[in-house]
């Protein structure tokens, strides 16, 4: 099992895809798309906060943040996110024409994506006013080389399986399970349980779901429900130096974990997959490497082949080293 992680660490080393960490090694940024249904929890702020400290590192480009989740507050608070870090020029879009789940905090005393979209500034007044999450992934998938982009996943598969069915328009005159199949290097994404699960990404548009883990074009690395569940952070984010009014990670964690009642913090699902997309597995995982297989109601299982187009994540080192260095990285204060 040795030998095979590290040829498949050489391998993926050897694509535009950031599966290694050796930080002697030049390399452009990674181009990522970020898919988030960001508001039914609030590990999807975490993961944000990883993904624009990475940006600031000059690790990431970060080309468009779709939300895969229809209720009105989300885009709104991905907006102000990305404004908080510099980079409110940042693409957005959301579900259009077709079926996504509208999901939002059971936390509703402090109702924190409430507050988030009602205290900081964004430009887009409600979810259903952005622009077309799948026209946003094919106008920006056709402008970037081919093989060059990574997409990070870490809500509902709403999007991705209707980026896959859209055909040809003003920006490609490919199909999109052919446009992805051409700028696409990998798909990162927080789903599913290994080697069996029953997991909220993925039954909330379980036929999205599915259809993704059998079309998609490219490979996939599965973060599952049993790796972010020992990862907890958030704490070190509610204790960052500064004013919480103007910093919306901060404010988001202050009222979560004040009505959550988490004296260790916030299990770390989404964060993971982040932090994979942009910095590759290594040294914090190791892969297994097989095919997902998900049914109509949404159970996952999963069949093991050293030539499996899917892979998913097992820990390498203690959680709480993992815990530690992603929490070091939601803590960044940009500049």
């Amino acid at each position: 099992m040795r030998h095979f992680i590290m040829t498949l660490a050489l391998i993926m080393a050897a694509t535009c895809c950031p599966a290694r960490t050796h930080k002697a090694l030049k390399r452009q940024p990674v181009r990522l798309i970020l898919d988030t249904d960001i508001g039914a929890d609030y590990d999807d702020v975490g993961a944000m906060a990883v993904m624009h400290a990475l940006a600031d590192s000059g690790e990431v480009r970060i080309l468009a943040t779709v939300a895969s989740n229809k209720d009105a507050r989300v885009v709104p608070v991905i907006e102000a996110i990305n404004a908080h870090y510099g980079r409110g020029d940042i693409a957005v879009g959301a579900p259009s024409g077709y079926f996504a789940p509208s999901i939002t905090t059971w936390l509703h005393r402090t109702d924190w994506p409430g507050y988030i979209s009602s205290h900081f500034a964004h430009p887009t007044d409600s979810t259903s006013l952005a622009p077309s999450a799948v026209d946003v992934y094919r106008k920006v998938l056709s402008k970037q080389k081919d093989g060059s982009v990574v997409v990070c996943s870490i809500g509902f598969f709403s999007n991705l399986k209707a980026l896959l069915e859209s055909g040809p328009d003003r920006w490609s005159k490919l199909s999109g399970e052919e446009l992805v199949r051409r700028k696409v290097c990998l798909l990162v994404s927080m789903a599913g349980g290994f080697p069996r699960g029953y997991e909220f990404n993925v039954i909330k548009d379980a036929a999205a779901a599915r259809a993704v883990a059998e079309h998609w074009p490219t490979r996939i690395i599965f973060s599952g429900f049993e790796i972010g569940k020992n990862i907890f952070t958030g704490n070190a984010v509610c204790d960052m130096p500064g004013d919480a009014e103007s910093n919306p990670v901060k404010k988001a964690y202050q009222l979560a974990l004040s009505e959550d009642d988490r004296p260790n913090g916030r299990e770390s699902w989404d964060q993971t997959a982040v932090l994979v997309a942009i910095r590759g597995y290594l040294p914090w995982f190791g892969l297994r490497r097989g095919r997902l297989i998900i049914d109509e109601k949404g159970n996952n299982a999963w069949v093991g082949s050293a030539d499996g187009p899917h892979a998913y994540l097992v820990a390498a080192v203690p959680y709480t080293r993992i815990a530690a260095d992603i929490e070091r990285l939601m803590t960044h204060q940009h500049r």
